[in-house]
């Protein structure tokens, strides 16, 4: 190398710099490689500038409820209420949701998937959520109307909403008609809507349409009891509606994977931090160099994709 050139070491960049190239690292180096690297990696680790975006949704799915609390506390402590993205699923409780609003001052896309939300916490905390422009309810066996209704006067910025539902875990429900009318009601900004195999028929979602002027997807795949006139549809111009014909396979890349967490599963073991997460010792680095483990990584959510929607909804019944 010629003398007199200049070079700066990694533990110099500027803890935003180092921030931006830990996310593209797995959650398991971000957590254990990375501090003990160096100080000043460690201290970028333990700061805002990786929990930008925080998306835990694979590690989540494994994850027992005790230990996904954990992870959401450490995680959005760690972020100080920066975070604009949060993914994860299967939030075990109302307080678990409780706690995820008031860490959401700078939220804009929050997925919640198969979440054990109710409908009063949702009326309670909904306020809190006013600056979120995408949320992701699918799933979410214990809210209904009531809770969207909610969201709807509070998230004014709301421009896109999922609300896909199972056939399995609607089976005792005669209709969901109410919840595509609060959706009508509260939510006209909304640009892209996913509410395949909900309970409704044609009159909620024709005033969905009317209401929601700047809709540009509708996904009504599975809605069986809708039924939509073509020549209805070329009304709105720049308007997409897919369904309620499935007519893609269901591949099984979510649903029949996603089984409850399971005592005797060793799988994710809180072990793989200690204490109050403030360091990191060998037992720490053991755990997570489990083989069970070498497939976790971390996917970020870019939004709604619409030409993929409804990736994961099972077959037509």
């Amino acid at each position: 190398m010629e003398e007199g050139c200049e070079f700066r070491s990694w533990d110099e960049l500027i803890p935003d710099a180092l921030g931006l190239i830990f996310s593209n690292l797995s959650l398991q180096e971000i957590l254990t490689v990375i501090p003990r690297v160096c100080k000043s990696w460690r201290k970028t680790v333990m700061g805002p500038y990786c929990w930008q975006e925080i998306d835990i949704v694979e590690w989540s799915q494994r994850s027992s409820p005790e230990n996904l609390d954990r992870m959401l506390e450490m995680l959005m402590t760690r972020s100080a209420g920066s975070h604009r993205k949060l993914c994860v699923s299967g939030l075990p409780t109302d307080a678990s949701f409780s706690f995820v609003a008031d860490h959401a001052k700078s939220l804009q896309t929050l997925r919640l998937p198969r979440s054990e939300i109710s409908d009063p916490i949702v009326e309670e905390v909904a306020w809190k959520l006013s600056t979120i422009t995408f949320l992701d309810v699918s799933y979410c066996r214990k809210m209904g109307a009531p809770a969207l209704e909610a969201i709807g006067k509070h998230c004014k910025f709301l421009t896109g909403l999922r609300r896909i539902m199972h056939p399995l875990e609607i089976i005792d429900k005669l209709t969901q008609d109410d919840e595509a009318l609060a959706i009508a009601a509260t939510m006209p900004k909304l640009k892209h809507l996913e509410i395949a195999y909900l309970l409704v028929s044609t009159e909620p979602v024709l005033k969905i349409l009317a209401s929601c002027c700047e809709l540009e997807l509708l996904d009504v795949r599975g809605c069986w009891n809708v039924r939509l006139d073509e020549k209805l549809i070329k009304k709105f111009s720049g308007l997409k509606v897919v369904g309620p014909l499935v007519i893609d396979c269901y591949e099984g890349n979510g649903w029949d994977d996603c089984s409850a967490y399971s005592g005797s599963s060793g799988y994710l073991a809180w072990d793989f931090v200690a204490g109050e997460m403030d360091y990191y010792d060998d037992e720490l680095y053991a755990a997570w160099e489990d083989e069970s483990m070498d497939d976790l990584e971390l996917r970020f959510y870019d939004g709604f994709d619409a030409d993929n929607a409804g990736f994961d909804w099972p077959q037509s019944p």
